[in-house]
């Protein structure tokens, strides 16, 4: 065994019991909401919880926005009105408001300006509750099968097949924020980046009848960083070479993806989900680059937000702009609203 792999298996065995005590707060919390020990509140609304069983990486916010387009696209005219509530992970405060911002409510408010209204904080049902009394009456709930204070209509669990199970261990030792067994609660199970995966299937058929669908990510464009000049003949991005760095949950995925997309890439670094980006890393990046021969460079939308305020000179670089691409379009829209039927009626999501 390496010295590398022998310390992280001291840092495992460290952190284990760590791990445990996460385990039975989990279960506990769990058990206080199915026993009625503690109630869930409910808005005057339908409310689709996308989420998933692993700390980040899973595709949730193209999830997300692909869901509002979908809705915004199919809803009457007279009932169009789409709120989004996110708590905004690690978002500073700014604005007069006080409301938190984040890479991830960023994204939203740049992806979909009319199509959803966005409640952001941890107060999701406050958030709710405001939005409702401007008109709401659908609403995403944004990260959310864990947040069990808000009555959903719907569970959609996110499952990345690249990595389903975040080692198979719960936080902090492995990536899983519940056990397995808590996909019992899922209403609809989408696998994504992967138009099958048995094996995975397999698996979470211990622990879920729910309907599985897949999902793959699809490039829309490059754009070049804010504040770069465009070049006076637009930029190929699949002729260059380019250079992927970003700080989201699953980095190879993002580097996995750009291969697939056609992408030459020539180097990647990778950094901690929501890492805010210093002038040093990003001069260290742009060395990286040319060492291996780069000719430009690029990142995730979500990096956009965690690049302001420092200088990125040397080489261009853009983010590339993501959608989520349903495999199964028409079925998985089916299950939605016989679901959501099930539980509110006649109500119709399509």
């Amino acid at each position: 065994m390496s010295g590398s792999a022998n310390k992280r298996s001291r840092v495992r065995l460290l952190l284990w019991p760590v791990s445990l005590v996460w385990g039975a707060v989990v279960r506990l919390r769990v058990l206080a909401y199915r026993w009625g020990l503690r109630t869930p509140k409910r808005l005057p609304g339908v409310v689709i919880s996308v989420g998933n069983l692993t700390a980040g990486g899973t595709g949730k916010t193209p999830m997300v926005i692909w869901i509002a387009e979908r809705m915004r696209s199919h809803l009457p005219e007279s009932n169009k009105r789409i709120g989004i509530l996110t708590r905004g992970y690690r978002g500073s405060r700014t604005g007069a408001s006080g409301e938190p911002q984040s890479d991830e409510v960023a994204i939203l408010r740049a992806r979909l300006p009319h199509h959803a209204e966005l409640g952001v904080g941890p107060n999701r049902c406050a958030n709710g509750q405001i939005l409702a009394r401007h008109g709401v009456e659908w609403f995403i709930l944004d990260d959310g099968f864990q947040h069990m204070q808000l009555a959903r209509d719907i569970n959609i669990v996110l499952i990345d097949a690249t990595d389903p199970f975040g080692g198979g261990h719960l936080l902090p030792v492995g990536l899983l924020r519940e056990p397995k067994s808590a996909l019992a609660r899922a209403d609809i199970v989408v696998i994504t980046r992967s138009q099958q995966a048995l094996g995975v299937e397999t698996i979470l058929r211990r622990y879920t009848t729910a309907p599985i669908f897949y999902a793959v990510t699809e490039m829309l464009d490059v754009l070049p960083l804010p504040g770069q000049s465009e070049p006076e003949i637009p930029m190929n991005w699949r002729e260059e070479k380019v250079f992927a760095f970003c700080a989201i949950g699953n980095a190879d995925a993002f580097f996995n993806d750009l291969a697939r997309w056609g992408f030459h890439v020539a180097g990647h670094a990778g950094f901690p989900d929501h890492h805010k980006y210093s002038q040093a890393e990003v001069s260290q990046l742009m060395e990286q680059a040319k060492k291996c021969g780069a000719t430009a460079l690029i990142c995730t939308e979500k990096d956009v937000f965690n690049l302001r305020g420092v200088s990125c000179s040397g080489l261009p670089v853009g983010f590339a702009r993501i959608a989520m691409r349903m495999t199964a379009l028409d079925a998985f829209w089916a299950a939605v609203q016989s679901i959501v039927k099930s539980k509110r009626g006649n109500t119709t999501v399509l």
